[in-house]
């Protein structure tokens, strides 16, 4: 039986169950590999997790002997049964040997292990007898403690209460030295005596019923009674500064002296320190012309800049100073003070009035808009404590900002008149033989860049007055009303117009100006300029003003831009006409001259042209060179096809409809100043002064028709004989030959030629024409 248990506890599942050890028979028994360690250590986690509970199990953890045993004698037979005997003595052998082994191979550690436990124990008996020693002397510190802390306490309260005591005894000692103090301190040092008066004042007040205190405070009260008379002594010195005299009042005001009294010295001295000041800038100004005698000033011994820095700080910063000191003493009743500063303010104005007005010249500009922007920034602390001075202070500003511009107006006038003499010089110069001298296209282009040019930078200049690091730029005029009304309309727009104005004078007479006549190429020359500031000019520079300056939605209104224009083109109008009129009366002039000298009765037959006629021709020849360097051709009605060969006919007439024929000579004897009447009722008038176009062909029309009208108008007065009439023929055909071809319509020349003619025959007492041949061959030797 013994056998049986033995064996029965190696075969446990598949491993130790009796079907598998009979396979494992025959190679010398079934033996687990570290049996004996797992049994010892038991099954791993995994393996008991997985295992299904099995009481036949000799390893597992749910083995039973009874079940297992019955098992094996039910289904084993004999002969397994002692080979499985056999196998579980080999195995307990095995077993044993092994831990035999392990004994000996760790024997010293577990000798070392249980000496060391047992030391342990000793040292944990010994800790613990410490700590019961701790905790006891932990107690008696405890209470040790306790009792020094109310030692501590009580003692601590003994010193407070002597602390007191100390400091009652110092506060007694210190009124006692109040009077001695205060006598020591009041020559000296009378803010320090003051000082200890006010500590203990209070004091000597509360406890003034104990004779000894009443006395101390009494005799505090005579020495500042003496205090104050030497205080009100110092205040009427007129050496104090404004800080000495701040002090000196704010100390009467603590002796508790009149208010009312202190205010009024303190303005008072504040007044002729505050005089004193204004006297100093009254000396650098010059004195005032009493006779009313009209006296060039002499320049000031320095500039404005530095006239506005003394002033600024010195009366500017002065008065602040005692502004600020009086509101500081007196509170906020100002009702001395603002008239007080008010009065001194206008006196500081008109002197700074008097100093702007000897800017005579411009000078430099930035450095006049430094010395308002100076002034405005400095009188700003001032205006704080007494805003009734803002207006004043603004308007002044304003006032020399505006007449700044209006100088520089009178100097782009000065400037442009200066341009207009060097091109009248220009034009009046004599030309050497071979050199010639700047055309018109030059001396225009000159002067219109120079003027533009002018003009812009004045407007630079002026720009300096809205700049943004300028205090005063955020005034509301210069926001406003110095855009508009000061420069576009007071600068801008006044000096175009005066510029138009002074152009168109020039086409006024000599009379009206005082002055010798304009040469017709100066004339021309401002038609054109003006012509041009029509076109484009004007708009460029109110642009670029608007630009600079722009003008608030809700300002004053402003001149249209195309109003300025038309007032230059009626001025170049004006002019251009008035140049054709000169030229005109010139040219006109000399055929004048001609008819009048002439006798027409005795002279004889017409071998050539008269000289006269020749130098009319080269007269209009230059006017159309010099019209042409400014103004455009033009447009010319179509020429027909003989005009330069066009017979002249005395009793013809270009007015005609149709045709130019080549002559008319009448079969019969008629009335020629019939028929010349006859014509014209069919004929197109022709206005002589209507205005002309800006272009070339439009001038010298003009100038030819003034020309020829004069010729018919003498030729009306005078009576001819035969010669006289031919030669008449003769010098009108030369005129038909080169004429025409300047005009605009050839019909107006041959018109007013035709009536020259017909009023030559008509005046004529033997009205025998010249062949047309002859006529011919005359003109072309000519």
């Amino acid at each position: 039986m013994a056998a049986v248990t033995a064996g029965s506890g190696a075969g446990s599942g598949a491993a130790g169950s009796p079907e598998a050890t009979g396979g494992g028979t025959g190679g010398g028994g079934w033996r687990r590999p570290h049996g004996p360690l797992q049994r010892y250590y038991g099954p791993s986690t995994a393996e008991a997790a997985e295992a299904a509970p099995d009481p036949t199990d000799i390893n597992g953890p749910h083995f039973d002997p009874e079940v297992f045993m019955t098992k094996v004698r039910s289904e084993c037979p004999l002969g397994q049964l002692l080979a499985r005997e056999a196998a579980l003595g080999r195995e307990i052998r095995a077993l044993d040997s092994d831990m035999q082994t392990l004994l000996y191979e760790n024997y010293n550690k577990f000798i070392s292990a249980t000496d060391t436990i047992r030391k342990m124990k000793v040292d944990f008996r010994h800790m613990e007898a410490e700590m019961d020693d701790l905790a006891a002397n932990m107690a008696a510190i405890s209470a040790s403690s306790a009792r020094v802390s109310a030692a501590l306490q009580d003692r601590h309260r003994r010193g407070a209460q002597l602390a007191g005591v100390q400091a009652l005894l110092r506060k007694l000692q210190a009124l006692v030295e109040v009077p001695g103090r205060l006598r020591r301190w009041a020559g000296t040092e009378p803010a320090r005596a003051l000082r200890c008066h006010a500590r203990a004042r209070a004091v000597l007040r509360h406890y003034r019923h104990l004779p000894s205190f009443r006395a101390i405070e009494d005799e505090s009260h005579a020495i500042m009674a003496e205090l104050a008379q030497r205080l009100r002594t110092r205040l009427r010195e007129e050496t104090l500064d404004p800080k000495e005299l701040t002090e000196c009042v704010e100390m009467l005001l603590q002796l508790e002296e009149p208010a009312e009294e202190l205010s009024e010295e303190f303005l008072s001295q504040a007044g002729a320190r505050l005089e004193a000041e204004l006297a100093a800038l009254e000396a650098e100004l010059p004195a005032a012309d009493s006779s009313g005698t009209a006296t060039t000033p002499p320049p000031p011994a320095s500039d404005i800049l530095d006239f506005v820095d003394r002033g600024s700080s010195a009366f500017v910063g002065t008065l602040c100073q005692l502004a600020g000191s009086y509101r500081a003493l007196f509170g906020e009743d100002t009702g001395r003070l603002e008239p007080f500063a008010a009065t001194l303010a206008t006196r500081y104005f008109a002197l700074l009035e008097r100093r702007l007005a000897l800017e005579r010249g411009l000078g430099d500009t930035s450095l006049l808009v430094r010395a308002l922007d100076r002034f405005h920034r400095r009188l700003r602390a001032l205006l704080e404590l007494l805003p009734a001075g803002a207006d004043a202070a603004a308007a002044l500003v304003a006032r020399a900002a505006r007449e700044r511009v209006d100088r520089y107006l009178r100097a782009l006038q000065t400037f442009f008149l200066g341009c207009l003499g060097d091109v009248r010089q220009a034009l009046a110069a004599p030309r050497p033989p071979g050199k010639e001298g700047p055309g018109l296209p030059d001396l225009l282009a000159t002067l219109a860049a120079s003027v533009l040019g002018q003009l812009k930078a004045v407007l630079a200049y002026v720009q300096l007055f809205t700049a943004r690091d300028v205090a005063f730029a955020s005034l509301p005029f210069f926001k406003g009303e110095f855009c508009v009304t000061a420069v576009r309309e007071g600068l801008v727009v006044a000096f175009v117009r005066w510029l138009c104005r002074t152009a168109r004078g020039f086409a006024d007479g000599p009379a009206e100006r005082g002055a010798p006549a304009a040469p017709p190429a100066l004339l021309l020359l401002l038609a054109r300029l003006c012509l041009d500031y029509e076109n484009s000019t004007i708009s460029y520079i109110l642009t670029l003003t608007d630009e600079q300056f722009p003008p608030q939605d809700s300002g004053p209104a402003v001149t249209p831009g195309p109003a300025l224009c038309a007032e230059a083109r009626a001025a170049a109008q004006r002019l251009l006409d008035h140049y054709v009129q000169v030229q005109g009366a010139a040219v006109a002039q000399m055929l004048r001259k001609s008819v009048e000298t002439r006798d027409w009765l005795g002279t004889v037959e017409p071998r050539n042209v008269r000289a006269v006629m020749k130098r009319v021709v080269e007269d209009i020849t230059a006017i159309d060179v010099q019209v042409g360097q400014l103004f455009e051709e033009g447009v010319r009605r179509a020429q027909s096809s003989d005009s330069s060969r066009r017979a002249f006919s005395v009793y013809s007439s270009s007015r005609a409809p149709g045709r130019y024929a080549p002559s008319y000579t009448p079969s019969a004897p008629m009335d020629t100043h019939l028929l010349s009447n006859i014509q014209k009722l069919f004929s197109e008038r022709i206005d002589i002064f209507s205005p002309v176009e800006f272009n070339k062909v439009s001038v010298l029309t003009g100038i030819i028709k003034i020309s020829l009208k004069t010729l018919l108008e003498c030729v009306r007065l005078r009576t001819l004989g035969r010669f006289g009439l031919q030669q008449v023929q003769v010098d009108g055909h030369y005129l038909q030959l080169y004429l025409w071809r300047f005009a605009s319509d050839e019909r107006v020349v041959q018109g007013l030629l035709d009536e020259v003619a017909a009023s030559a025959a008509h005046r004529c007492l033997d009205p025998v024409p010249m062949e047309h041949s002859v006529v011919e061959l005359i003109c072309e030797r000519g």
